[in-house]
């Protein structure tokens, strides 16, 4: 079929002559089927954050230690830094040093962003990363709830270059309602941790409602989704929008025609617990603690909302999916987190996935 032909049937050809479909103009693989295709770093506790740095190596971050590696596209691993944190290990915590962003001016400024925990609360901070080694941390924003639990985490910044920040509700299920506060939240702030002009509330509320969201992804459209865990019953993946109410705590899953926002996707708690997400190939690409997989979820199209399931007891617990600049993307077990009672060898790993 010629070209003209294909893309009025909704259809594009790969590079290998494959049929793939097309949704709102963006190919859509018709499975995404992920691979493990490479061991990139192995023998980490608790890796969390990933940032991308210009060439494709990575920044990433231990969760209970605080340390900082480089991690190369084609593997090895080296020490660049370490940030003071608060983990409660010990105690089955979850705060630590959580997610890491760089600047989208990095190459220019050289700024790398981290969530991370103290004995006081979550914050987060900016620190220089240049020739190899990390500066001092400098405060961008203060003051989120902390908790053994429910510490949230995850940043990414937007397409309109402002950065997006999830926090958990701190054990404490009343802050999630109340617009004010900064717990059971997505915040949206400048660089440099100002209330940005279009913020609904006239605060960095972006959105409220939340339990605990680890997971925050933007696609090609611009459109932010956020993976978030249940209490008892069900887990989410729910499409963010400017001032929606998620719900947290009077519901989990969806309400119909209620007030609150209605997940795309759920499940029941222990198969799954959602951590970090990546978007790729029209898909949603979900990290499951107690569900122990990979979870894909269609984000549009006819079949929008299916969900498949991969690695399942493979790795274990799948801790943060981010993609990566080639179109892979790059996995952590969470093996060595307090909560798993076997590791599996070498963990825990960094694991780099390709999409068939």
């Amino acid at each position: 079929m010629e070209r003209r032909t294909l893309l009025k049937a909704g259809l594009a050809t790969t590079a290998g002559g494959l049929l793939v479909p097309m949704v709102d103009g963006l190919t859509v693989a018709a499975d995404a089927r992920p691979r493990v295709a490479k061991m990139l770093a192995r023998d980490l506790r608790t890796p969390w954050g990933i940032a991308f740095l210009p060439g494709g190596s990575a920044l990433v971050g231990e969760r209970d230690s605080g340390l900082v590696y480089r991690v190369g596209k084609r593997g090895g691993r080296r020490r660049v830094g370490r940030v003071r944190v608060h983990s409660q290990r010990a105690a089955g915590g979850e705060g630590g040093l959580l997610g890491l962003a760089l600047h989208p001016e990095f190459r220019r400024n050289h700024w790398l962003y981290a969530y991370l925990s103290t004995r006081d609360d979550n914050r987060i901070v900016r620190l220089r990363y240049h020739d190899g080694s990390l500066g001092r941390p400098h405060v961008v924003l203060a003051g989120i709830p902390t908790g053994v639990h429910h510490n949230g985490g995850r940043l990414a910044f937007g397409p309109d270059g402002l950065l997006y920040a999830s926090t958990g509700d701190a054990e404490h299920p009343t802050r999630a309602q109340n617009r004010r506060s900064l717990g059971g939240k997505i915040l949206r702030l400048t660089p440099e941790g100002d209330v940005p002009r279009g913020n609904p509330f006239g605060n960095h509320t972006w959105s409220y409602g939340h339990r605990n969201v680890e997971g925050l992804a933007f696609d090609s459209r611009g459109r932010l989704w956020a993976s978030e865990f249940g209490e008892k019953d069900v887990d989410e993946l729910n499409r963010i929008r400017r001032g929606g109410n998620y719900g947290w705590p009077f519901e989990e899953g969806g309400d119909g025609r209620g007030g609150y926002r209605d997940p795309l996707a759920t499940w029941q708690t222990e198969n799954c617990s959602p951590s970090g997400i990546a978007v790729a190939r029209g898909h949603a690409f979900l990290g499951a603690l107690r569900g122990r997989c990979l979870w894909s979820v269609r984000l549009d199209g006819p079949r929008r909302g299916r969900r498949r399931r991969y690695f399942t007891g493979d790795l274990g617990r799948i801790r943060t999916v981010q993609a990566a600049p080639d179109g892979s993307l790059w996995i952590t077990t969470s093996n060595h987190d307090g909560r798993s009672s076997t590791a599996h060898p070498n963990d825990d790993r960094v694991l780099r996935v390709r999409l068939s």
